[in-house]
C-alpha cells in the first residue's frame, strides 16, 4: 500500500532538495526551523504562521525583477506581470479594509511608516530637500546637526504614544530615524488604570501643536478610540496617522469596528502584513485619496526597488483574509487572549490594565522580584516563547524591563481555543512562581528544574494536539 504525499509536502521537499544540491547547510537549517517552530509554544505577539500558499508565493521568478514605479508607470520594461500582482494586492487591501487607496510596496513596517511620514510632509508642502539643509552624510550628523536639520525642515512635530505605555520606537523616538526627522513628544496612560487618558492627550496636543499625531501600539492591551483621536487631530490641525501593524488582522476580521476601526478615521494608516494578518514579512500603507499621490512616490522617496515576489505573497495573504473563515480566526484570537488573561489573573499574576481587549496580554513581573529578562529566559527554559517588554513607568528601563508580552495569534492559527489558553496561563504562572532572581542581578535567575520539566512536558502535549503545518511532512533532509 502506497501513501499519498500531499502537494504541500512535495512542493517543499522538492524545493529543499534543490537547495541542498548547492548548499546543504542552508537546506538543513530551513528544515530545522520547521521542526523548532513545531516544538515551540509561541506566544510572541508579533509573530504568526503564514500559510503554505503564502510561503510558496515568495519563492519564484518575481524575485528576479526590478520594478521601480507603480503599475503602468515603471522605470523598467517588461513589468506587466508585476503590475498584475501589485494591482491584485492593492485591490484586496482596499476591499478588505475599506480604504480609498492601498500602497503595497513597503518592505517592512518601518518602511511603511517612513513612507507615511514623508508623504504627509510632502502633502503639506513642508518637505524641503535635505540638500537644502546642507546634509551630505546623515549617519555622521551630531545632535546639534539634527537640531539644525529639524529647523531646516520647518520644526516639524510628532505626538506619539510613549514607549513604556505601549508605543513603538518608530513613532518619533531618537534611536529611530523618525526621532531625527521630527521634534517629538509623547502621550501616555493614566497611572492608575493604565488606559489612554484622552483628556490629557487633548491638552498635550493643544500645547505641542504637532503636525502628525500617531496612534497605534505594540504593547497596549486595550482598544483605542480612533474617532476621539481624529477629533483631537482636527482640533489642532494635525494629520492623524495610525500604525495598526499589531492589530491589522483584528480590523480585517471585523473584530474592531466603529470607533475602534482606524481606517474610517485616520488619513493615513500603516501596517505590517505578517503579524495578526498572517501574511509575508512586509508593510503596507492605506490612505485617503488626497494622500495617494504622495504615498505612491514611496519608491524612490524612501524605498528601493519593490519586492515583487513578496507583493505576490501579500496578494495571496490578503485574498485569504477576505474569506469568511478569517473573521472566525480573528474573533478566536481575542477570545483566546481574554482566556489567557483570566487564567493568569486567577493565579494572582499582575496584568497591565487588569486584562485585555485585543490580541496581547502584558504581564508585570516586577512584583515577583523578577526582571522581564529573567522571566523571558525562565519561560524559554520551560518551552514557552515570549518576549520581555516595558511596562508603564518601568524602573528597569527598555533593556531589562519589568514585563513580558504575550500574544495569541500564532497559537490561534494552530487551533488552540480558550480552555487551552487558560492552561497556558497556568503554565506561565507556575514558571514565574518557581523562578527567583540570583542576588541583585537583573539577568541571573534560578528556575526549579522539576517545574521546568513538568511545564515543558505539558506544553509538548498541547502542541501535539495541534500540529503545525499538518499538511507538510518532511524530515530534516527535506524528503517528503
Amino acid at each position: 500500500m502506497t501513501s499519498t504525499v500531499s502537494r504541500e509536502s512535495a512542493a517543499f521537499a522538492n524545493a529543499l532538495d534543490v537547495i541542498a544540491q548547492v548548499e546543504p547547510r542552508v537546506a538543513a537549517a530551513i528544515g530545522q526551523e520547521l521542526t523548532d517552530q513545531r516544538e515551540s509554544l509561541k506566544l510572541i505577539a508579533s509573530e504568526n504562521y503564514a500559510s503554505p500558499a503564502v510561503l510558496l508565493a515568495m519563492g519564484n521568478w518575481f524575485s528576479d525583477k526590478y520594478a521601480e514605479g507603480t503599475p503602468g508607470r515603471r522605470f523598467y520594461a517588461a513589468c506587466q506581470n508585476v503590475d498584475t500582482v501589485e494591482r491584485l494586492a492593492a485591490e484586496h487591501a482596499r476591499e478588505l479594509f475599506g480604504a480609498d487607496h492601498a500602497y503595497v510596496q513597503p518592505h517592512s513596517g518601518i518602511d511603511a511608516n517612513l513612507v507615511a511620514f514623508w508623504s504627509i510632509l510632502a502633502h503639506r508642502g513642508e518637505s524641503p530637500a535635505l540638500e537644502k539643509a546642507g546634509v551630505k552624510n546623515v549617519d555622521a550628523l551630531t545632535e546639534a546637526d539634527w537640531g539644525q536639520l529639524r529647523r531646516a525642515l520647518g520644526d516639524q512635530r510628532m505626538l506619539g504614544m510613549s514607549l513604556d505605555a505601549g508605543g513603538h520606537l518608530t513613532h518619533g523616538f531618537r534611536p529611530n530615524i523618525s526621532g531625527k526627522m521630527f521634534e517629538q513628544s509623547s502621550y501616555g496612560t493614566d497611572p492608575q488604570t493604565g488606559l489612554i487618558d484622552y483628556a490629557a492627550l487633548r491638552q498635550r496636543a493643544r500645547d505641542f501643536r504637532p503636525l502628525i499625531i500617531v496612534a497605534g501600539y505594540s504593547a497596549y492591551p486595550r482598544l483605542v478610540d480612533f474617532a476621539a483621536m481624529r477629533e483631537i487631530a482636527d482640533e489642532v490641525g494635525a494629520t492623524l496617522m495610525v500604525d495598526m501593524a499589531h492589530f491589522a488582522g483584528l480590523v480585517a476580521g471585523r473584530v474592531l469596528t466603529g470607533d475602534f476601526d482606524p481606517v474610517p478615521h485616520a488619513q493615513v494608516v500603516t501596517t505590517t502584513t505578517h503579524k495578526s494578518l498572517r501574511g509575508p514579512r512586509g508593510g503596507m500603507v492605506l490612505c485617503t485619496s488626497e494622500f495617494a499621490p504622495s504615498v505612491d512616490r514611496g519608491c524612490p522617496m524612501v524605498l528601493g526597488g519593490p519586492l515583487p515576489h513578496v507583493m505576490a505573497a501579500k496578494a495571496v495573504a490578503l485574498a485569504e483574509a477576505r474569506r469568511p473563515e478569517f473573521a472566525t480566526y480573528a474573533q478566536q484570537i481575542v477570545a483566546n487572549s481574554r482566556a489567557l488573561a483570566e487564567g493568569l489573573l486567577r493565579r494572582g499574576v499582575r496584568l497591565v490594565t487588569g486584562g485585555t481587549d485585543n490580541h496581547l496580554v502584558l504581564v508585570d513581573v516586577g512584583g515577583s522580584g523578577l526582571t522581564g529578562r529573567q522571566a523571558e529566559a525562565a519561560l524559554l527554559d520551560a518551552g514557552l516563547v515570549t518576549n520581555r517588554n516595558s511596562v508603564p513607568a518601568d524602573p528597569n528601563g527598555p533593556w531589562y524591563t519589568s514585563g513580558i508580552r504575550l500574544g495569541t495569534p500564532a497559537l490561534t492559527t494552530r487551533g488552540f481555543v480558550e480552555d487551552e489558553l487558560a492552561q497556558v496561563g497556568d503554565l506561565i504562572a507556575d514558571v514565574l512562581a518557581a523562578t527567583t532572581a540570583e542576588g541583585e542581578s537583573k539577568v541571573k535567575y534560578r528556575l526549579d528544574p522539576q517545574v521546568a520539566d513538568r511545564v515543558r512536558a505539558r506544553a509538548a502535549e498541547l502542541l501535539d494536539a495541534h500540529p503545525l503545518y499538518p499538511e507538510i511532512s518532511l524530515d530534516l533532509t527535506g524528503r517528503a
